[in-house]
């Protein structure tokens, strides 16, 4: 019952960014059907779902997109659905026969979104590239990283998620609303580089208001600074403080036991931060996480404990907000944002390739004589 139920989004099978898109999509309620390649059909126990949670919450369907039978099957499930997302390299899906012109033909009003790390045109844009070359072109990574070392890619959330996949489904969600008023549909070009440029826009605003120094690492928000970073306990182990705001920074100062503010230097003094840091560190040193938890949790000095995985599934916060989920015996997040009356849920797990595949074929309407026949030429898996 989630807020996209009543939406059929076909999601030309990709890895990483695609996926991503298509969990949130089908996670909101959306019924995405993932198309993908005959070939890799290899047969599953339903009771034992595979563990790629980015694929949860839709059925596979196996179609071979190079058998003209297959590219007819893909068009006339087009003819129905809302949207399409594709994540291939500039110009595939054209070549292929189902390209946004050919689905368009189909349906004027379906909404194509297409993932891709440099965009549809461009230098780049029929260069290979993951995650980290995305965010480096899009000077969102040469900033991430210590004072005097390299720059660190962070995962790929930056790129893969948060530039690419996250911004395809915010745009294919314009699409439809946009779509529902005019009749019309459109393409959605989501490019990591664009996306991961525009997630570092408040810092392009603070570089104009000469509040961000080119150097790596000292700045407020980049290690830089000794009232926001990760620290070290006498265990060994990291807690996280964010002490940016005055009255924060003064709860810090109390609860570490760090000294009186008329004592120290003042709080922005950027010459004063790489002394203050060294003191703060030593400072956190003498005790483990666990103390330094029983002493700031539920403060306002903006502090958390770093932990791991598997400690985050067991967090008091995590547990009583249902943030992790067990689902067909995989923990994995559960769908984000909530919503107060059409509430997201999990409800399947990871298809197998192809496992839903005559039961899709039946609901786009392809009689039992039509499905055989996809069989037999192989078109479909």
């Amino acid at each position: 019952m989630g807020p996209l139920e009543g939406i059929t989004i076909i999601e030309l099978a990709g890895i990483g960014p695609g996926p991503f898109c298509a969990m949130m999509l089908a996670d909101m309620g959306a019924d995405v059907i993932r198309v993908d390649r005959a070939g890799a059909v290899r047969g599953g126990d339903p009771d034992s779902p595979p563990t790629d949670t980015l694929t949860r919450n839709r059925r596979s369907i196996g179609i071979d997109l190079k058998n003209p039978d297959g590219v007819e099957t893909v068009l006339k499930m087009v003819e129905t659905a809302d949207g399409l997302i594709e994540g291939f390299r500039p110009g595939v899906t054209e070549r292929m026969g189902i390209g946004p012109d050919d689905c368009a033909a189909r349906n004027p009003k379906l909404v194509y979104g297409r993932m891709t790390g440099w965009g549809q045109e461009g230098p780049y844009s029929l260069a290979a590239g993951h995650d980290i070359n995305y965010i480096a072109l899009a000077g969102a990574l040469e900033p991430i990283g210590r004072a005097g070392g390299p720059p660190v890619p962070p995962l790929n959330l930056v790129g893969d998620f948060g530039g690419g996949g996250m911004y395809l489904a915010f745009g294919m969600v314009c699409g439809l609303l946009e779509a529902q008023r005019s009749g019309q549909g459109q393409v959605v070009d989501a490019a990591m580089v664009d996306g991961a440029a525009s997630l570092m826009n408040m810092f392009w605003a603070m570089k104009a208001a000469g509040l961000w120094q080119p150097e790596r690492g000292t700045n407020l928000l980049d290690t830089g600074a000794h009232f926001y970073d990760v620290y070290e306990c006498a265990d060994g182990q990291y807690i996280s403080i964010g002490s940016i705001e005055p009255q924060f920074y003064a709860e810090l100062l109390e609860l570490s036991g760090l000294g009186e503010a008329d004592d120290l230097p003042a709080q922005m003094d950027r010459a004063q931060w790489p002394a203050m840091k060294q003191r703060v560190a030593e400072l956190f040193k003498t005790r483990t996480r666990a103390e330094w938890c029983e002493i700031m949790e539920h403060s306002d000095v903006c502090f958390a404990p770093v932990l791991t995985m598997e400690e985050a599934t067991e967090h008091p916060h995590n547990v009583a907000r249902s943030t992790f989920v067990e689902h067909h015996g995989l923990t994995q997040a559960a769908p984000a944002p909530r919503f107060s009356r059409t509430s997201p849920e999990l409800t399947r797990p990871a298809p197998h390739t192809g496992q839903h595949t005559d039961e899709i074929l039946a609901q786009f309407g392809f009689d039992d004589d039509d499905i055989a026949k996809l069989h037999q030429t192989g078109a479909v898996a």
